[in-house]
Parts: structure tokens; C-alpha cells; sequence
């Protein structure tokens, strides 16, 4: 399928999606229909079990809603969708790391933020934030429910209402990013991650996602009922069987999604 803001790659049983308005890489309603629609097709590929979210050229991850459509009726409507597809990355049923290539600031910070894990490039001008505040409005794509979640309420208030922009080292320190690549070795630290990732069972990796997602919005009573269900299922995969035979015969597991 064809995409007029995005590129869609696979490698192996990796999903790449590229966002493809350099060299800001905005975000508009157009942009969150494509990046639905490449959700959507890479979730059917029983191929793909990886996915990595990444913006072109070497400035921008993403600089977030696009400014240049606010007031019109697409950018009103770039409000709740931002939300919908933002939640819908979160809830993926396969692992998504975001590769934070540049400046990943507002709804880039936002979109990186529902990806599962996130990989940023140590470099001088590669900052994340949410400084939508310097602008007179507040994040509305998640950054004040995500935000808090990772980094804690102290922290995540800081930032956002001093529209504090942090580099890798320190996103890496309060627990915002899961690693900080060298400059060059962005994408083979992400490939890596993703590849590794993408030889775990996809069904277990699936119900882990899901009981974790749904878990931190209840109570831990209805939360181990979750992980019951989950686990109650996995075990009668073809899968679970394949991994008490692999660890007897001392081998790696083949996992095929069964």
C-alpha cells in the first residue's frame, strides 16, 4: 500500500514506518490516517512481529501537530484521532520501539511516548519535551497521562509546565527512554531490539502487552486476573509446547505463533 506521508518497510519480520515530511516531520490529520492504515496493514502480516516508528532525515523525530492547520476544520479533527491512534499504539499487539532520530517535541514526544520501548540518539541537538505550554496550549495526545506514568507526577510537571526540553542522557535517567544510542547507530540498535523481540512467542508476547496495558488501569486483584486469563490461554498453544521442548532439548525455541 501506497502512503503519501509515510514509508512502510519489512525487514525479516521487522515493520518500518518512516514519517516522511522532513525536516520537521509534523503531524496532521492526514499523517494519523496513514500511520493508522500502516498499523492496520502491518498488524495483519503474521510476518511482522516488530515494529519501528522513525522519522526521515536527521533533524526531526517528529515536531508534533502540525501547526500550519490549526483553526481548520482538519486540525480540529486532529485532536481526538492524535488520541485514537496514539491509545491504539499502546494497545498494539506487537512490541513497537520508537527510534528517536532528531527532536521528538509536543505530539512527537507524545506518539513516541505510546510506543513500547524508545531508543534516542545522543546527539547535541536531539532534545525531547512537551513544550506545548510556550505556545499557550497543554499536550493533548496523551503527554499528561503518559508523561507522569513513566517519569512520575513531580518530573513529568516539571516539564511540562516549564516546556522543558531534555536531552538523551537525561531522558535515559528519569526513565523516559529504554536506551540511548551513539550517533550512526540509531536504526542498529533499534533492528536489534526488534529482531530479538521478534523471535519471542507473538501470542505471549500479545497477552503480556494486554495485561499490562489493561493492568495498570485497575486494581491489582482484577489485574491478576488478567494475567490469569492470559496465561490460561498461552498454555494451550502450540507455542508454550515448543518452549518446554526446546529448553529439554537445550536449543532455541522456534516460535511460529501457534
Amino acid at each position: 500500500m501506497a502512503y503519501e506521508n509515510l514509508i512502510v518497510e519489512r525487514e525479516g519480520n521487522i515493520g518500518i514506518i518512516t514519517l516522511n515530511r522532513p525536516p520537521a516531520n509534523p503531524i496532521s490529520l492526514a499523517v494519523l490516517n496513514d500511520l493508522d492504515a500502516a498499523l492496520t496493514e502491518l498488524e495483519s502480516d503474521k510476518a511482522i512481529r516488530a515494529l519501528i516508528i522513525t522519522g526521515a532525515g536527521e533533524k526531526a523525530f517528529s515536531a508534533g501537530f502540525d501547526l500550519k492547520t490549526a483553526g481548520t476544520p482538519d486540525g480540529e479533527k486532529a485532536a481526538s484521532r492524535g488520541q485514537e491512534v496514539f491509545s491504539r499504539i499502546e494497545k498494539y499487539p506487537k512490541p513497537v520501539i520508537a527510534a528517536i532520530n532528531g527532536f521528538a517535541l509536543g505530539g512527537g514526544c507524545e506518539m513516541s511516548m505510546a510506543c513500547h520501548f524508545r531508543i534516542m540518539v545522543d546527539a547535541e541537538k536531539v532534545v525531547i519535551g512537551q513544550p506545548e505550554i510556550d505556545v499557550g496550549i497543554i499536550p493533548g495526545w496523551g503527554g499528561t497521562q503518559r508523561l507522569p506514568r513513566l517519569v512520575g507526577k513531580a518530573k513529568a510537571l516539571e516539564m511540562i509546565l516549564l516546556g522543558t526540553r531534555i536531552r538523551a542522557i537525561e531522558a535515559l535517567n528519569i526513565g523516559l527512554v529504554t536506551k540511548v544510542s551513539k550517533p550512526g547507530e540509531l536504526m542498529k540498535d533499534a533492528k536489534e531490539l526488534a529482531e530479538t523481540l521478534a523471535k519471542k512467542a507473538p501470542i505471549a508476547m500479545q497477552l503480556i502487552l494486554d495485561a499490562v496495558n489493561r493492568g495498570l488501569e485497575t486494581t491489582i486483584d482484577e489485574g491478576l486476573k488478567i494475567e490469569l486469563a492470559g496465561s490460561q490461554r498461552v498454555a494451550k498453544t502450540k507455542d508454550a509446547m515448543e518452549g518446554v521442548i526446546a529448553f529439554i532439548e537445550k536449543r532455541e525455541p522456534v516460535f511460529t505463533g501457534e
